[in-house]
């Protein structure tokens, strides 16, 4: 054989060799390649697991960050009673006046049972009973009964023992109640209650109109209570009459002011019926009438805001009081035009207004609540300054789209509580709001 032929031959054999190995190793890496992909399928699932697992949680974390409500303040307003914290009075009302408000059982379960009372006592039942009027909203059967068996222990008025309120009976469309009592004697000596004070509402205590004395018993007077203040003023010589005094001012701060000279028995505003808005004259009789003249003196032509206070005895003049009534000032006829602009007053005072976080959150507090009235233009709440004298401090002025919808608002707002103060509502000139006079 030739070199050629042998150098021929090595060099086949080498090539077979390279392809060999060529083969082998793309098995090779074939293999690999598939035990690869075994590894990475069999860990896939795991990893995608905790992947999923890892972007939950975060997720979750970030969820939980942004969900938690932010805790909301509590309403100056009052609120309507449980199981109807979504309604407003108004519509409680409504509801209860449709007959979709279950009626409670005018007998409280802390009634005195009927064998308790006297023989004969179906034909006093007429002479048992007190109408009260100005009830708190919401107030139960239950507690009103607690509260005046417990105020006539208290005032030692009580002639036996034992509860002399036997039952209740409340009529929340109408705001009034009657109360059931166990003897004739007792009911009189509980009309001394009238004027009593409940919820931050002075109670109106009458007689019902079906009520007729009973022949043979006599009609005793009604003791006073210390610290209660009647709303019905007896037409007595002590009886005075206070007239001037601006609309704007509640029965509070009228009280306080004739309080001044002394404790009063009994005490009258006399209010418009429509608006509920004061006429601008009341009565009263202080419990020690040596005092009385001593007050018409204080009290008679007193500079009150923009008016002087007519102040005498009310049976001075005709027993019409047409005399005392025909006053500079004191326009009994006038009607009250209603405004877009509503004023509301006895709401907060100038302590209230200083903090600007304890202001931001009475304002929208009010806006909230009014705004359910109506459309709310602007609104504006005059704020104390120590550097001038701020007008209208302690008031708070609304303007409504439209005079109809400020109507609304204040037949709805007027006689609520905010912070615990009965609400006074009255129409604002819109030529002095916008010119920021709120005087």
């Amino acid at each position: 054989m030739s070199n050629n032929g042998v150098y021929d031959s090595i060099d086949e054999n080498l090539s077979e060799l390279r392809k060999s190995k060529k083969v082998s190793d793309s098995r090779h890496r074939s293999r690999s390649r598939s035990r690869d992909k075994e590894r990475r399928s069999k860990s896939s699932p795991r990893s995608r697991d905790r992947r999923r697992r890892k972007s939950r949680s975060k997720s979750n974390d970030r969820r939980s960050s942004h969900s938690v409500p932010k805790s909301k303040r509590n309403t100056l307003w009052d609120v309507p009673p449980k199981g109807y914290e979504d309604i407003t009075p108004v519509q409680f009302k409504a509801l209860r006046a449709a007959g979709k408000v279950e009626v409670a059982n005018p007998v409280c379960g802390s009634a005195v049972p009927a064998v308790s009372l006297p023989q004969g006592a179906q034909t006093t039942w007429q002479a048992r009973r007190i109408y009260l009027g100005n009830i708190p909203f919401g107030i139960s059967e239950d507690l009103m009964v607690d509260f005046f068996n417990a105020k006539m222990r208290e005032s030692d008025i009580a002639r036996q023992p034992g509860n002399p309120v036997l039952a209740c009976q409340i009529n929340l469309e109408k705001n009034f109640a009657f109360l059931e009592f166990r003897s004739v004697e007792e009911t009189t000596l509980a009309m001394a209650f009238d004027g009593i004070m409940l919820q931050g509402q002075a109670l109106k205590i009458r007689r019902p109109k079906d009520y007729q004395p009973i022949p043979g018993i006599s009609e005793m007077q009604a003791t006073h209570i210390p610290g209660v203040v009647s709303t019905v003023v007896s037409d007595t010589i002590n009886k005075v009459f206070v007239g001037g005094l601006p609309n704007y001012l509640n029965e509070d701060q009228v009280k306080e002011l004739l309080s001044t000279f002394g404790d009063l028995r009994s005490f009258n505003l006399v209010k418009d019926s429509a608006t509920g808005l004061s006429k601008g004259y009341a009565f009263c009789e202080y419990v020690d009438i040596g005092i009385t003249d001593v007050a018409i003196a204080g009290m008679n032509g007193m500079q009150l805001g923009d008016k002087k206070l007519v102040v005498q005895r009310a049976s001075v003049g005709s027993k019409t009081m047409t005399a005392q009534l025909n006053i500079p000032g004191f326009d009994l006829s006038k009607e009250i035009t209603a405004t877009n602009i509503l004023c509301l007053m006895n709401m907060v005072v100038a302590d209230e207004l200083i903090d600007d976080e304890d202001y931001d959150e009475i304002f929208e507090d009010i806006r909230e609540e009014c705004s359910k009235y109506g459309r709310i233009r602007s609104m504006q709440i005059p704020r104390p300054n120590h550097e001038f004298l701020v007008s209208g401090v302690g008031k708070v002025f609304i303007e409504y789209a439209t005079s109809e919808e400020s109507k609304i608002a204040s037949e709805a707002l007027a006689g609520r509580k905010f912070a615990n103060r009965v609400v006074v509502t009255a129409y604002y000139d819109p030529d002095a709001y916008h010119q920021h006079d709120f005087s």
